[in-house]
């Protein structure tokens, strides 16, 4: 049965987005793109002692949205989705920045889930969209993601000196970050003397990509701290980027000196203090509780569960920052702090296993939401060891829409409100997917 769909403003002036919106609701769906085998089965078995645990609800609406990944229209048009803000009068659609917050707005947080960056159209745009959200005295919290990260050791690694833990990891970024390398140089330096202080093509290659020798010494630098499984993809995924690098930056037009000043322009740009996006990783946070809720972009291990209960999230974050700022960018990247932005449960990745669902448990966390996996038929349940995994990640940006065969840039929200339970909206899926507060308790206490 379906239902009309009370929470999203329907104003005229956002007809256009509206129309790409679901109007009514259903309960939860049972199918495979919105649950995984584990929810599906009536007899998974669930720990006996969280029958008498009750779920909590975050005291403020939260409106999670994740993995934007440089589409600013996907990002503005669901945030009008989901209510929180509103274009201004006499503004045309596509015009960036020109919203205020609705009542609904002012009263709710709103979680980004992480990877801001890369893919397109803009990521200078998109990170100024979410600026002015701050400027209007949002609630915003912003989650690391691991395209966020690799953005940030990038640069740092190009500012510090060469190690086998560090040198790879400018050209780690990826075919990826070429178009914000190519949007800095173009609104920054272009028309400019750029080229006074850049060091030749020959010797920017040098510093830009890691020594020969890496590959020979990588794994035995990585031993004990990455899983066999894991230096064995690090090192193959990095033998394709060495050898397609340098191809990606011609294709989009510059050289690697262009691309070695770009690189500079950003260090300014968000590792200065004057720099305009450098409140971007200030404000970053690599977990975010509310009531019984985690945010986060990818994952947990056992490592980070324990750390979470004996610490908490506000201690998980101070070491985030922390250890951002250590000279070691190696022993950071690869780490449990880190594997909670980049995991996505294989073999490769830190463990989560009974160990860890038990003492995240004992923490008072029963739901994790994250980004990081896509969907492209909204959002969906998963259960994984016991813990179930709300999936936010709805393919919003255009870019990988289009690989994937969908139209134009995405729009949704997943809402968490105490007095509606969960409410996951996307233009990919026929009706509003609704999960009530007893509804969601019963996945931990099934009723018999």
């Amino acid at each position: 049965m379906t239902h009309a769909l009370p929470t999203i403003r329907r104003k005229s002036v956002h007809n256009d987005i509206l129309a790409r919106l679901p109007a009514e609701w259903t309960l939860w769906p049972r199918d495979n793109s919105s649950v995984n085998q584990a929810v599906q089965d009536e007899d998974h078995p669930l720990p006996p002692r969280l029958a008498k645990k009750k779920l909590r609800f975050p005291t403020r609406p939260v409106v999670f949205i994740s993995d934007a990944h440089a589409d600013p229209h996907a990002f503005e048009d669901s945030l009008i989705g989901a209510g929180i803000i509103e274009r201004k009068q006499n503004t045309e659609p596509d015009e960036l920045r020109q919203f205020k917050l609705t009542k609904a707005g002012k009263k709710s947080e709103i979680v980004i889930g992480g990877d801001c960056l890369d893919k397109g159209p803009s990521n200078l745009e998109l990170l100024r969209s979410i600026r002015h959200l701050y400027k209007l005295n949002a609630r915003v919290t912003l989650i690391a993601g691991n395209h966020d990260l690799r953005l940030l050791m990038g640069l740092l690694a190009l500012s510090r000196q060469k190690d086998i833990g560090n040198q790879h990891l400018f050209v780690r970024m990826g075919k990826k970050v070429v178009p914000l390398f190519r949007e800095v140089f173009d609104q920054y330096l272009a028309g400019t003397k750029w080229e006074k202080g850049i060091p030749s093509e020959e010797e920017c290659r040098r510093r830009i990509f890691p020594d020969a020798d890496w590959f020979k010494e990588f794994p035995f630098h990585a031993a004990g701290f990455l899983t066999a499984e894991g230096i064995e993809r690090e090192v193959h995924k990095m033998d394709k980027k060495c050898h397609n690098f340098e191809r990606h930056c011609r294709s989009a037009g510059l050289s690697l000196r262009q691309i070695y000043a770009a690189s500079l322009k950003c260090q300014q740009l968000f590792l200065r203090k004057k720099g305009e996006f450098h409140w971007f990783f200030k404000q970053m946070q690599l977990v975010a509780k509310r009531g019984s809720f985690l945010f986060l972009h990818a994952g947990l291990d056992d490592v980070m569960c324990h750390v979470l209960l004996k610490n908490g999230p506000r201690y998980a974050n101070k070491a985030f920052h922390r250890n951002i700022q250590r000279r070691d960018l190696f022993s950071f990247y690869y780490s449990p702090i880190a594997n909670t932005f980049r995991t996505k449960y294989r073999d490769a990745d830190l463990p989560l296993t009974d160990r860890g669902v038990k003492a995240i448990h004992q923490a008072g966390i029963f739901v994790v939401v994250q980004g990081h996996v896509n969907r492209q038929q909204g959002q969906r349940l998963t259960l994984k060891q016991g813990l179930i995994h709300l999936e936010g990640d709805i393919t919003l940006d255009r870019h990988s829409r289009a690989i994937e065969g969908l139209e134009g840039h995405g729009v949704g929200a997943t809402l968490i409100n105490k007095k509606v339970g969960i409410v996951g909206i996307s233009c990919d899926y026929p009706t509003a997917k609704v999960m009530p507060p007893k509804q969601l308790q019963s996945l931990y206490a099934p009723i018999s």
